[in-house]
């Protein structure tokens, strides 16, 4: 982004009498990625912007493509306008990337190459040292807020104790910066990377549907058994992406009991009675109208399940949750999320979105006439 804006490829255009301030042309930013060797050829090029956008790193200036289209059609850095969102996730990998820019910064650095049972690792610290360096340094008002942002960072993949087996603790354990942020990476890199979801591909996530006492007739909820056990489900609900992606030690993630009734069906079928697409949810004069909701998650959850995509809906609302208190239903569309257009993601995307948000949620629906 930086060196697009010293090249003078990101600037104020004016298209249709209006000014989009900040953007850039999709077709000449693919010539600059070939010129500049960050890829191979035209169709690379594009992959790679689709991954920036499925990131929400970029989008169309009026959100009317949700594809990066190798045309003359203007795009910007959600940088550029202040529609990054700034999520949990995103603010621990900030300050995790600000102290270790510190740390190689200053003369006589905890940051070391040590040896431990005749294996030498980069990025060392003891984690005394840097609860030390944290309280000193003024990052820390105290040991203990010192312990609680270590763990924080992690959990998230920026440091790591050297043979991954303990968590972060106010000792000489010896741990390690994971991610070296001065290393140049290149975009093509996106490419080779897994994509972590949120969510696994089980039929109903712990953070969604949920009814405690299910009757032994209904088979559509997820049920949870014991008050332990929900703390549980809402320690998953709130953690990071990467624990949640099942990526994560279970020395510091304890796994959910979770527990589906004997004859849940795995795979629910879909409660639309036909497809409905994008186009026929926004075209003038549709029998749709559209609803703000506004839910208040509870110790478990929000209460409902989204499924499908481009556009998602919402396959099933507990009776008993946040979700139908607010006047949720079976059979909606969801149009935006926390103020995020959405129409346009699958179910696992929109699902994160929730998931790293806050605990309130507001949510634009559409539904069907009657």
């Amino acid at each position: 982004r930086l060196r697009l804006h010293d090249g003078k490829l990101i600037k104020d255009r004016r298209y249709h009498l209006r000014t989009y301030p900040n953007c850039f042309v999709a077709k000449e930013l693919t010539d600059w990625l070939i010129d500049h060797k960050e890829a191979p050829d035209r169709e690379t090029g594009i992959r790679l912007m689709q991954k920036l956008m499925d990131h929400y790193i970029i989008h169309h200036v009026c959100d009317e493509h949700s594809d990066y289209k190798d045309a003359k059609l203007l795009y910007r850095f959600r940088k550029d306008d202040g529609t990054f969102p700034l999520t949990k996730d995103v603010k621990v990998f900030m300050r995790g990337q600000s102290l270790y820019e510190k740390l190689v910064s200053v003369e006589e650095s905890i940051l070391k190459v040590r040896e431990e049972n005749s294996v030498k690792y980069q990025r060392t610290f003891l984690g005394c040292e840097m609860i030390d360096w944290l309280v000193q340094e003024g990052e820390a008002e105290n040991r203990k807020e010192a312990v609680e942002l270590g763990r924080a960072l992690l959990e998230h993949g920026i440091i790591q104790h050297v043979s991954n087996r303990q968590h972060f603790f106010d000792s000489d354990v010896l741990y390690q910066f994971w991610i070296n942020f001065r290393r140049r990476r290149r975009l093509t890199e996106l490419l080779n990377e897994n994509s972590s979801r949120a969510l696994s591909e089980s039929p109903d996530s712990p953070f969604c549907l949920r009814k405690l006492n299910p009757d032994p007739g209904n088979t559509s909820f997820l049920s949870v058994q014991t008050n332990k056990e929900i703390k549980i489900v809402s320690a998953v609900r709130r953690s990071s992406i990467t624990s949640l992606a099942g990526n994560s030690n279970p020395y510091f993630s304890p796994t959910p009991m979770l527990v589906f009734p004997p004859v849940a069906e795995c795979n629910p079928k879909s409660v639309l009675k036909r497809p409905v697409t994008n186009e026929e949810l926004l075209s003038p004069g549709a029998p749709y109208i559209k609803k703000t909701l506004t839910i208040v998650g509870d110790a478990v959850g929000w209460g409902f399940v989204v499924r499908g995509g481009r556009p998602c809906h919402i396959q099933a609302v507990d009776p008993g949750g946040p979700a139908a208190a607010a006047g949720m239903k079976v059979c909606q569309f969801v149009f935006s999320v926390n103020g995020m257009y959405v129409l346009h993601l699958d179910y696992q995307t929109i699902s994160s979105l929730i998931m790293t948000g806050p605990r309130t949620l507001v949510m634009e629906v559409m539904e069907a006439i009657e």
